[in-house]
């Protein structure tokens, strides 16, 4: 049933409220769906598969990557046709995307699958990690399209005027993989491989339902079927090409965090060894949590940003970029101090206190908190700009603060403060990225 939205004439702050309560609770349950993996594997099977596991993630999001740049850059697009009326033009476009990105992940699926144990050693594996990492990616790399067609479907059900379809879709997977993890990991004892068939199920029956929803032809959004004369093909890669352009900043702020997994892992083996890649892996898996709340908020606003941007409407774009934005920092500040308060608690979840990463992580975790809040106003900001075609500046900032301040960071701060600058490697990263783009309004501002 399609939800009451009219992107064109309601309310500013109740069209961000209808958005953003469902896409909220959806990606807190998506949260939720990997933090129970974090709980499971950590309690069920120990500290280095909760390593191992970590390990393996860069490959996780470099495909969600690439299922939120077509997501976003199709729906950006889509947005814009169906505010001028072009509803076909829409259709062809997120047909476009799901087809040709699907086909990509395919094949990177596929030659992740033919050198296993060799790409478990470039992200980092130590030998004692190696048979756990490589058990995990066996049973979970093949079904990596799957995740990433709920990731990027998403999209195009919200733009439908269906969020509290998309929020279903993310509840009932997350609701599966925990089921699951419990049947599999703690009850039949099916270790690494339990861990993996349940995420992997999960994503499966969220997929099909994105998928059983675009494929009625009741929707104003649905898969169409696309021409494949050569015209029609040249036109696609066109097509494809311009939406990989708006969603690229998308795509390297998942490889940002996949950088900053890769890097924190080396870094953290190299100071402290297994234990601190254990400790470090529960900041990564607490960080989904706040990830996607911010992904929530950016997601709610784009498409009210992009459509009113496509008609004209620069006053509601900008009510809808400062709701987002104060939201933003209230979550950001609101998560920082939960984390200090409770971080005996948070770390408990995951490893028992008898363990060597259980005070390694204690003592980082609020460390690594403090970025919180500069995270939100960047991840919002790229949001924005995207939404807008402002797609280079949206570039600049996520190529700033998820590879160049980060790797920095990650560089010098260590040498400069110990285990305590490994932490802190993120949060100055994240500052740095902030005053870059407070920089940006600036400059645009004295323009105006």
């Amino acid at each position: 049933m399609k939800d009451s939205i009219d992107f064109a004439t309601m309310n500013v702050t109740t069209l961000f409220r209808k958005l953003l309560v469902p896409t909220l609770l959806g990606m807190i349950f998506s949260a939720v769906f990997i933090i129970t993996d974090g709980i499971f594997v950590g309690k069920g099977i120990g500290s280095d598969a909760l390593a191992a596991v970590n390990i393996t993630a860069p490959l996780f999001l470099i495909n969600t990557g690439v299922a939120l740049m077509f997501g976003i850059g199709a729906s950006v697009v889509a947005s814009i046709h169906l505010s001028q009326g072009k509803v076909k033009v829409a259709r062809i476009n997120i047909t476009q995307a799901v087809v040709v990105s699907s086909l990509l992940l395919l094949g990177y699926a596929g030659t992740i699958m033919l050198e296993v144990e060799q790409v478990a050693h470039w992200l980092g594996s130590s030998e004692r990690l190696l048979p756990l990492a490589v058990e995990y990616m066996r049973w979970f790399v093949p079904f990596l399209p799957f995740s990433a067609l709920l990731s990027s479907g998403l999209f195009f059900v919200r733009l439908d005027g269906s969020p509290n379809y998309a929020m279903t879709c993310n509840i009932v997977a997350a609701v599966i993989n925990m089921a699951l993890d419990y049947i599999f990991i703690m009850l039949l004892q099916m270790g690494m491989f339990g861990a993996a068939l349940a995420t992997s199920l999960g994503y499966i029956v969220g997929a099909l339902m994105i998928l059983g929803y675009l494929l009625q032809r009741r929707r104003v959004l649905h898969l169409c079927r696309v021409k494949t004369t050569l015209k029609s093909l040249k036109l696609t890669v066109r097509n494809v090409g311009y939406m990989c352009r708006l969603g690229l900043s998308t795509f390297l702020c998942e490889a940002a965090v996949a950088t900053m997994m890769f890097v924190g892992n080396y870094v953290f083996i190299r100071y402290i060894g297994e234990d601190g890649v254990a400790a470090y892996s529960i900041a990564c898996y607490f960080f989904p949590i706040v990830f996607m709340v911010y992904n929530a908020i950016a997601q709610s606003a784009q498409p009210i940003l992009s459509y009113n941007f496509g008609a004209g409407r620069p006053d509601r774009v900008k009510a809808a970029f400062r709701l987002s934005l104060i939201t933003a920092i209230g979550c950001g500040v609101l998560v920082f101090v939960l984390t200090a308060l409770f971080s005996h608690q948070v770390v408990s979840m995951f490893v028992d206190k008898n363990t060597p990463a259980y005070d390694i992580a204690v003592k980082g975790l609020p460390l690594f908190a403090s970025g919180f809040v500069c995270f939100g106003i960047n991840m919002v900001s790229i949001g924005y700009f995207q939404s807008v075609k402002r797609d280079r500046p949206a570039m600049y900032v996520t190529i700033l603060r998820g590879f160049i301040f980060i790797l920095l960071c990650f560089w010098l701060l260590p040498i400069m403060l110990g285990v305590a600058g490994i932490w802190l490697a993120v949060p100055m990263a994240e500052f740095l990225a902030f005053l870059f783009v407070l920089t940006i309004y600036c400059r645009g501002r004295k323009e105006k």
